[in-house]
């Protein structure tokens, strides 16, 4: 199989920088184009200095060429956190909708196949459950997660149009609740927050009652599914995740057995919109891409803490 030239965009970033190693390891020759808000340089310490692998600080949002050949663009650039994007309303919505337009019309001009990192979060809130690829979402679009949901949303709809219109050959990945290293200890996500919390034997803080729901995928496993997707002839967006649900307060318990903490575990107000179940539907993976997470959180206590979670928040 030729070897192939490949830009991801946000590729300094948790999923991303994950992205950028599986690729690189594969033989690929691999641009990174980030501007570094969330990212780090840190992150890409595997292949920061192998001769395949480049980066520029560059911001997607404002138009970008390179010179030379590209086969694939992974657009995996945007704020991803509640904290991050929360923090950065505008520049979320801007990369969600400029700077995807940017990179499809990058891709276009390469004759180059994209694949658009989405978002389980285009659900919202669901009303159904689990989600299938199908359901149209329940989303609020002017609340303080809207600048999220509803840039993702966009980017799905741009991406399906350049399809549409001008042929270029597009994918939807749907991504759901991602764990593994390299995500920042103040990420806002649940599991470094939990694993901060334990290890310093601090009370591990949940917002509401706990038993809101979430599926939690290994990023390996997620990094198999994207690429399996490049690869695939499917246009539609694609969950991949991990079906297995568990609740917040859950996740919270193993977390404080796993690092044999003292903590307790405390309850706070819930924040606006915060969605009650996240459950995928993966039958589509399975079926075209004959793929399905092979981590599960049963076999979290076989597996190392340094393996699981983020080596800053318990070296």
């Amino acid at each position: 199989m030729s070897k192939l030239n490949i830009v991801v965009t946000g590729g300094a970033g948790f999923i991303g920088s994950h992205l950028c190693e599986r690729l690189i390891a594969e033989g690929n020759r691999v641009i990174c184009l980030d501007n570094m808000i969330t990212g780090r340089i840190e992150n890409l310490a595997p292949v920061i200095k192998n001769s395949r692998f480049s980066i520029e600080k560059r911001d997607v949002s404002k138009s970008f060429k390179l010179e030379g050949k590209v086969d694939q663009v992974y657009h995996m650039a945007s704020p991803a956190s509640p904290v991050d994007y929360l923090n950065y309303p505008i520049q979320t919505l801007k990369v969600g909708s400029l700077g995807t337009h940017n990179a499809l019309g990058f891709a276009k001009h390469k004759s180059a196949r994209l694949l658009l990192a989405s978002t389980s979060e285009v659900y919202g809130d669901p009303l159904e459950h689990p989600q299938k690829e199908t359901y149209w979402g329940n989303v609020n679009p002017i609340g303080p997660r809207g600048v999220y949901d509803e840039a993702k949303r966009f980017s799905e709809a741009i991406t399906l149009a350049y399809h549409r219109v001008h042929c270029v050959d597009t994918k939807i990945v749907r991504i759901f609740n991602t764990y593994g290293p390299r995500m920042r200890k103040n990420d806002g996500r649940a599991v470094p927050n939990f694993m901060m919390q334990a290890l310093e034997d601090k009370p591990l803080t949940i917002f509401g009652r706990g038993t809101q729901t979430r599926s939690f995928c290994y990023v390996n496993d997620l990094v198999e599914g994207i690429i399996r997707l490049m690869a695939s002839d499917l246009n539609v967006p694609v969950n991949i995740g991990n079906p297995h649900e568990v609740t917040l307060l859950e996740i919270a318990r193993l977390i404080i057995k796993l690092t044999r903490s003292k903590s307790g575990i405390t309850f706070q107000r819930l924040p606006k919109d915060d969605p009650q179940k996240r459950k995928p539907d993966i039958a589509r993976a399975r079926r075209y891409l004959k793929w399905k997470p092979l981590v599960s959180l049963n076999q979290v206590q076989s597996l190392s803490l340094k393996a699981l979670f983020p080596p800053q928040l318990h070296s």
